[in-house]
């Protein structure tokens, strides 16, 4: 046998469906076994891995090296994709909370709905997103050099969207909502990145301010809408022709006065 096909034998829940595909039935195994599962795929440097009957298990995607691709059927539990540094995960349903928990690279593509704290602590990697999101999206989002993560949210998000942002780009398209967003304590504590917005928010915090966009802003934008679009196949001149506004923090240090140096 050759040893390309020796690497890719497997067993248990999982069947390999190509040379660079494996198929594993999630249904009835533990958060634990399906992540023991999957680093063992891993080690077999599968290419692609599509996950099916996911039910809430937690962790998905955490820690892995040689997977390019990983399909989710299913709703993922919490911290999908933590720590993760290379891969690309779609999400065929929804995700639970912390998905994108200081993230280093790849990209997630969610076709439902995210819960609370998406993409906490990220510091680099992109996360598109086509329904709406929990609370404190892009909470703690970071940059360095050319790291320079992104968030896109094709609905509406909760309160504190943003909050404490220190770099970064988190996108609200708000394609679900003619009448704005009722999210508070929008961009509370932020200090780096920007977002950009369709759609009144109820309220924002004290630390950042409205501006129109520029041309910069206008190319940049454009090129992530019809990046999203093209993930969820919709249309992109309507989507990238709505009016957009941006919110950045009035000052890289809102809270200086309060340090005693």
């Amino acid at each position: 046998m050759p040893a390309s096909e020796a690497r890719l034998t497997v067993h248990g829940p999982a069947r390999r469906i190509s040379d660079r595909l494996v198929e594993v039935d999630a249904e009835g195994l533990s958060y634990r076994e399906l992540n023991r599962l999957l680093r063992s795929l891993d080690r077999k440097h599968v290419e692609k891995v599509r996950l099916v009957n996911v039910q809430g298990q937690r962790y998905i995607g955490a820690g892995l090296l040689h997977v390019k691709e990983v399909e989710v059927h299913g709703t993922a539990g919490n911290d999908l994709g933590c720590f993760m540094n290379g891969p690309t995960i779609t999400v065929y349903g929804n995700v639970q909370d912390g998905c994108g928990n200081t993230m280093n690279g790849g990209s997630i593509i969610v076709h439902g709905s995210a819960g609370d704290i998406l993409g906490y602590s990220m510091r680099d990697g992109r996360i598109f997103v086509k329904g709406d999101v929990g609370y404190r999206a892009g909470i703690h989002m970071k940059e360095y050099r050319n790291h320079k993560p992104l968030i896109v949210v094709g609905g509406s998000a909760g309160d504190f969207l943003g909050e404490y942002m220190a770099g970064g780009l988190l996108v609200l398209l708000g394609l679900n909502t003619s009448e704005g967003h009722e999210a508070k304590y929008v961009g509370t504590g932020m200090h780096g990145g920007a977002m950009y917005i369709h759609g009144e928010v109820k309220h924002m915090g004290a630390e950042v301010e409205k501006t129109d966009l520029n041309q910069e802003d206008r190319r940049m934008l454009e090129t992530i809408v019809k990046e999203f679009c093209g993930y969820f196949h919709l249309d992109y001149p309507q989507v990238a022709g709505r009016e957009y506004y941006k919110v950045k923090p009035k000052s890289t240090r809102p809270y200086g006065d309060l340090y005693a140096y």
